[in-house]
């Protein structure tokens, strides 16, 4: 029945991103229904709320002010987008050290194409849980992951079960799945398009299916033939990933400023590890060793050495970065409230490493 290439695609959808976000980080709002917008006294409007506050009925593109009014005990937080971006950039370096066909949609979610893995694994379910347990390890945040053989059906099904949800649809579910969706579901269609398929009496993406190509390609020009293919839960567009990896790192922001140079010491060697092992998951070595030292006062500066030979031993790396603490920072002077350590220059060599995960056994897909 399925005829088309099978593709393992994931598409991941981070659970009330923002907001989630700002509770992971103030963890007094955990619990609490958290608005991330602008003021409710003025003409901002809701960029995210929480799963608390969705309970309300807020929701995204709100004026802030009619969220105020569904909850009277909502927080309301100002947007940070920086920290925003720099969670986002965590959670694609977990993707990339899976897949190099990452395609990014937005800050908080990602198609991945996984018929080809560093895990080496077979069942695209298995690595959905893998890339889950590992935003929630790492991160401290919850994914929704659908897994389908294209993107139409993985996109769907990662919105079927948030939050922290995962949903397997496999080849020969596709055709009954697709048939019960409205229209709406299907890519491309927008209002005009969905009201002109309600006027031929098409509600369900099976009534499309139903109908002949020459019949939707008079009525709809080209994009007739495509709604006819999404219909039937055909979807052949390929995950596009616009950039090769360039680098791998990781930081740490200290619970209170720091100043002794053997603490610093001994989290520079847990950083090196661990991105020792982030390049191991990639198969990569780099040149260029860079630490990152924000100081109490938030000024941040970056230090660089490019080292002899490629590597992705977290010693070596260790060694390096601490050269940079020492003689090129104020570190044992200035407290420092965060410090990171980059790889990058990476070489070429992407042969992949395998790991081995301890899941149950699933459905074959």
């Amino acid at each position: 029945m399925w005829r088309h290439r099978l593709r393992k695609i994931i598409h991941v959808d981070m659970d009330a991103f923002f907001a989630s976000v700002e509770q992971l980080d103030q963890p007094e709002l955990r619990g609490r229904a958290v608005v991330v917008g602008g003021d409710p006294k003025g003409r901002g409007v809701v960029a995210a709320a929480s799963y608390e506050a969705r309970r309300f009925g807020i929701r995204s593109a709100m004026p802030c002010g009619e969220a105020a009014r569904r909850c009277a005990s909502a927080v309301f937080v100002r947007p940070r987008m920086e920290r925003y971006r720099e969670v986002s950039q965590q959670i694609r370096a977990i993707f990339e050290s899976v897949t190099t066909l990452v395609e990014p949609l937005s800050l908080d979610e990602a198609y991945l194409d996984v018929t080809q893995n560093s895990l080496e694994e077979a069942l695209a379910g298995r690595v959905a849980i893998h890339l889950k347990r590992r935003i929630r390890d790492e991160v401290g945040l919850t994914a929704s992951a659908g897994v389908g053989p294209n993107k139409l059906i993985a996109k769907i099904a990662s919105d079927l079960e948030k939050p922290d949800g995962l949903v397997i649809i496999p080849p020969e579910r596709v055709l009954s799945f697709v048939s019960s969706l409205p229209v709406e579901r299907l890519w491309g269609v927008g209002p005009a398009t969905a009201k002109r398929l309600h006027e031929m009496g098409l509600r369900q993406a099976g009534d499309v299916a139903e109908r002949s190509v020459e019949d939707l390609v008079n009525r709809f020009g080209n994009q007739g033939r495509t709604l006819h293919a999404l219909s039937r839960g055909i979807d052949e567009r390929p995950v596009h990933n616009h950039r090769e990896p360039k680098s791998r790192g990781s930081e740490t922001t200290f619970e209170g400023d720091v100043t002794s140079e053997a603490r610093l010491s001994l989290e520079l060697g847990r950083l090196a590890e661990d991105v020792s092992r982030r390049l191991g998951r990639l198969g990569r070595a780099g040149r260029t060793v860079t630490l990152k030292v924000r100081y109490s006062d938030f000024t941040t500066i970056t230090r660089s050495r490019t080292l002899r030979a490629p590597t992705q031993d977290g010693a070596t790396i260790a060694r390096a970065a601490q050269e940079l603490l020492t003689t090129a920072t104020e570190a044992g002077e200035r407290p420092i409230r965060l410090m990171g350590v980059n790889v990058s220059s990476l070489d070429q060599d992407d042969t992949p490493i395998q790991l081995q995960l301890p899941f149950k056994e699933m459905a074959p897909y």
